[in-house]
């Protein structure tokens, strides 16, 4: 669906060719047992055995695995299924400490702050990103998703070097980014991941809300540093010179810092609405049933 979606939207004059959808192919295979059977009598190599009956997508950001013996949701995943990341009882018993810079939203240095390594290619920053979380057990998923059409499945998740980017990324926004843009941004992120899902990265509706995102990104420049173990990905310190932090201003030890005594008035602004509405509250007659509720 996701690559046909894309074919259409780059390329309407293509043809498709899709034999899973296709009645004589569904006649000749019922299902996977089927395909690993062919594939074995035509030696035809695949990653799936009649051991391991389920299918992997594997790419740079990550590696999912999912049907065969990975549908009942109620059983765990054996430590096998899992080929990108160490289990947490094999992971390091020492931290790796990092440095993760961006410019623009972007990350474009990693620097390993235990022996010095840098990574500057976006390639190898993500490849480095990669093994390191991999060597700590970071960026496992284990889940029930909705399917576009309806149908949940459990999908099981590595992407150990995508883990430690959001992590460090989420809070490098924490610092530069305005509050009223962040909560924007955090109502585009469900219709965004969406689109994702279900294929629609080459439609106008990912054209605006891309060009919304990019924008929101024009300001979000600095470090921040972290702590990978045990599965974790842990922001430790951050510094943006774009930043909206003022210590000075948001102290309350520091002289001319935030004055408490400014609240009483935006207080009292903001509270005429909760009067008034507790003022119909009492003329209905609902007064009991609100003092129940807080009860």
């Amino acid at each position: 669906m996701r690559f046909e979606f894309g074919y259409f939207a780059l390329d309407p004059t293509l043809s498709i060719i899709s034999p899973w959808k296709d009645s004589e192919f569904l006649a000749q295979f019922k299902g996977r047992s089927d395909l690993l059977e062919y594939a074995k009598q035509n030696n035809i190599p695949v990653k799936a055995t009649s051991s391991k009956p389920y299918s992997e997508d594997d790419n740079l950001m990550h590696i999912s695995h999912e049907a065969g013996i990975l549908e009942d949701p109620s059983k765990p995943a054996e430590e096998h299924v899992y080929s990108k990341t160490k289990g947490l009882a094999d992971a390091p018993d020492t931290p790796t400490k990092i440095k993760i810079t961006f410019k623009d939203g972007l990350p474009v240095e990693v620097e390993n702050l235990d022996d010095g390594t840098k990574k500057h290619n976006p390639l190898e920053l993500f490849e480095y990103l990669n093994q390191l979380g991999s060597q700590h057990g970071i960026g496992r998923v284990d889940m029930v998703e909705n399917r576009y059409i309806g149908i949940k499945s459990r999908g099981i998740y590595e992407n150990p070097g995508a883990e430690i980017l959001w992590k460090a990324h989420r809070d490098i926004e924490g610092i530069a980014m305005d509050k009223e843009v962040m909560h924007l941004r955090d109502m585009f992120i469900p219709k965004f991941a969406e689109l994702i899902y279900y294929g629609y990265w080459f439609s106008p509706e990912m054209d605006f809300i891309l060009s919304a995102i990019n924008r929101s990104q024009e300001l979000i420049d600095g470090w921040v540093i972290l702590l990978l173990y045990k599965g974790n990905a842990m922001p430790i310190a951050r510094n943006s010179p774009t930043s909206l932090y003022n210590q000075e201003l948001s102290s309350m030890d520091i002289e001319g810092g935030f004055d408490q005594r400014d609240s009483k008035g935006f207080i009292k602004i903001n509270g005429i609405r909760l009067k008034a509405h507790k003022a119909i509250i009492d003329k209905r007659g609902l007064g009991t049933y609100i003092s129940d509720k807080v009860k």
